[in-house]
């Protein structure tokens, strides 16, 4: 006689960690993308990709398209793919020390996001976030569906760093979080393993 034993998930809250997207996915929107995950509970989750910038529009085009005026105080923020879902929707991630009254979310001590056309005019005019990345789009998962990929090696978590979120340099951004967790990109495997 055979007994199966069902893998149960583990109930986690991810919420303000980094996903790491492991090779071999198999969905190349997402290759070596690193994700901050802005919420995470029992209802699913939803996360930027922080590390695909995207060539159009810059953040300046982006404001004028919106018809908001730009001053000389205007900062360059990054323009990032954040993920699949809602393309055209903005997502801003800063510093927590900027909130609107209505709009923002703190992820948690050292990140927040504001989805309002609020923070674009207060940046616009450099009254916005000190530190601050613009994403379009994201990244979404039903109840359990995070979990299960991680469970199927889909994905790696760790805590979440300003150094390497707000970096300049997206193309290190997914090997610099590998390294907070002692892997180095070229050790890992496509295929997961079982004990």
């Amino acid at each position: 006689m055979f007994i199966t034993m069902k893998r149960e998930i583990e109930p986690m809250d991810l919420t303000g960690k980094f996903l790491i997207a492991m090779p071999g996915m198999g969905d190349p929107r997402f290759e070596k993308s690193l994700i901050l995950l802005c919420a995470h509970s029992s209802s699913g989750a939803m996360g930027l990709i922080v590390n695909k910038p995207l060539p159009e529009p810059s953040f300046a085009d982006l404001l004028g398209q919106l018809e908001i005026d730009v001053a000389d105080t205007c900062p360059k923020v990054p323009v990032h793919f954040g993920g699949p879902v809602e393309s055209s929707r903005g997502f801003v991630l800063h510093n927590p020390g900027y909130a609107t009254e209505d709009g923002t979310l703190k992820i948690d001590g050292s990140f927040s996001m504001t989805a309002t056309l609020q923070v674009l005019e207060d940046l616009a005019h450099g009254r916005g976030p000190e530190r601050a990345l613009l994403a379009l789009g994201y990244a979404g998962w039903g109840p359990g569906q995070i979990e299960a990929e991680i469970l199927q090696n889909g994905w790696l978590s760790c805590e979440a760093s300003p150094e390497i979120l707000f970096a300049a340099d997206n193309t290190t951004k997914w090997e610099r979080a590998l390294k907070t967790l002692g892997v180095d990109a070229l050790t890992l495997s496509a295929t997961a393993g079982r004990a």
